[in-house]
């Protein structure tokens, strides 16, 4: 051969093995979760994230996203699906696997929080602080809330009194136990499940924020809509965004980094506020279409206060039989929350 020969073969082969080494820098995640494309987190909020770790990346992250359990498997399976490594990411809610969140429980309770990116922040500072642990065998991109928890139903709810006997949807066991001390028939179930639920005559109405409720085409299938008075919604559930630690861990450094920057505080607090103005969207369809909203006053919304109370004495109760300090986590919750207000 050659020297030109040589010279030429020594370039191509120095070529393919730089592009091969490119090649190995391309990764595929697969991110997992539970609602159709057009709902509020993933058009918001999850396909969003995506494009920014792929931009962040220099095209070196792809992020395929599967909506509606495209991958098989159920809601309350998500979670573990990240952990696993079925796939690489998940979204999901807390409350989908009862007795598993204790410390991170507390964000649940009756009237704990309202406005969604502000609740979200203090989430994630709180599990940061105080429920770490709970959440060792995933990376955690992040966790949020949804915005004030609200219900929508067949028939009116307009006091205590009206809700009592009614059969409504809870989303964890502790809102299924708020549904049981105001008096109605609480019936646990993922939120995807709830437009069939409705339509079916299964429930009588559900508990779910504004923002979900188009996807679920809930102001079509009821027209009423019970709010409360002041900041605090009736409830909130809680939510990850996950990935599989060996996913994370076998990924280049600068890569990794691109991931902890599109990790914690910040991105709780855009998922958060992905819910907020979807709130503000969810109500405008209900308003446009007629439907009646019912505004409880404040004398009113103090009586399901002190009703609903009786959940968190339960719970810090129950949390001390673990050996949690429920007193403690409720005041720090609050205090992160009030912290978050100002």
């Amino acid at each position: 051969m050659t020297k030109r020969a040589l010279i030429k073969t020594a370039l191509a082969v120095a070529a393919l093995c730089a592009a091969s080494a490119g090649f190995a820098q391309q990764v595929t995640l697969r991110l997992h979760q539970m609602l159709p494309q057009q709902a509020t987190i993933p058009a918001k909020a999850l396909i969003p994230w995506a494009q920014k770790v792929e931009k962040d990346s220099g095209g070196k992250i792809k992020v395929q996203l599967f909506h509606a359990m495209q991958l098989g498997g159920t809601p309350p399976q998500l979670f573990d699906q990240a952990r696993d490594g079925v796939v690489d990411l998940t979204w999901t809610v807390l409350g989908y696997t009862p007795g598993r969140f204790n410390k991170s429980e507390v964000f649940e309770l009756p009237f704990m929080s309202g406005n969604a990116e502000q609740s979200s922040r203090a989430f994630q500072e709180y599990v940061e602080k105080f429920a770490a642990d709970e959440f060792k065998d995933i990376k955690l991109i992040a966790v949020h809330t949804h915005g004030p928890g609200l219900f929508h139903t067949k028939t009116p709810v307009t006091g205590l009194e009206s809700l009592r006997g009614m059969k409504i949807r809870g989303g964890s066991r502790v809102i299924s136990s708020m549904l049981t001390k105001l008096g109605a028939t609480p019936v646990g179930m993922p939120v995807p499940a709830v437009t069939d639920a409705l339509s079916k005559g299964v429930i009588d109405g559900t508990t779910i924020p504004w923002e979900v409720t188009p996807a679920l085409k809930v102001s079509e299938l009821v027209k009423n809509h019970t709010t409360f008075a002041g900041q605090e919604g009736l409830y909130t559930q809680t939510f990850a965004f996950s990935m599989n630690k060996a996913a994370y861990e076998k990924l280049p450094a600068d890569l990794k980094k691109v991931i902890d920057a599109n990790s914690g505080i910040e991105t709780a607090a855009m998922f958060g506020r992905a819910m907020d103005e979807g709130d503000k969207v969810g109500r405008a369809i209900a308003e446009k279409a007629g439907n009646n909203i019912v505004a409880l006053d404040i004398a009113e919304t103090q009586r399901w206060r002190r009703t609903a109370s009786t959940v968190e004495t339960d719970w810090v109760a129950e949390m001390k039989g673990k050996n949690i300090d429920g007193v403690k986590l409720a005041s720090e919750a609050r205090a992160l929350i009030a912290k978050y207000q100002r």
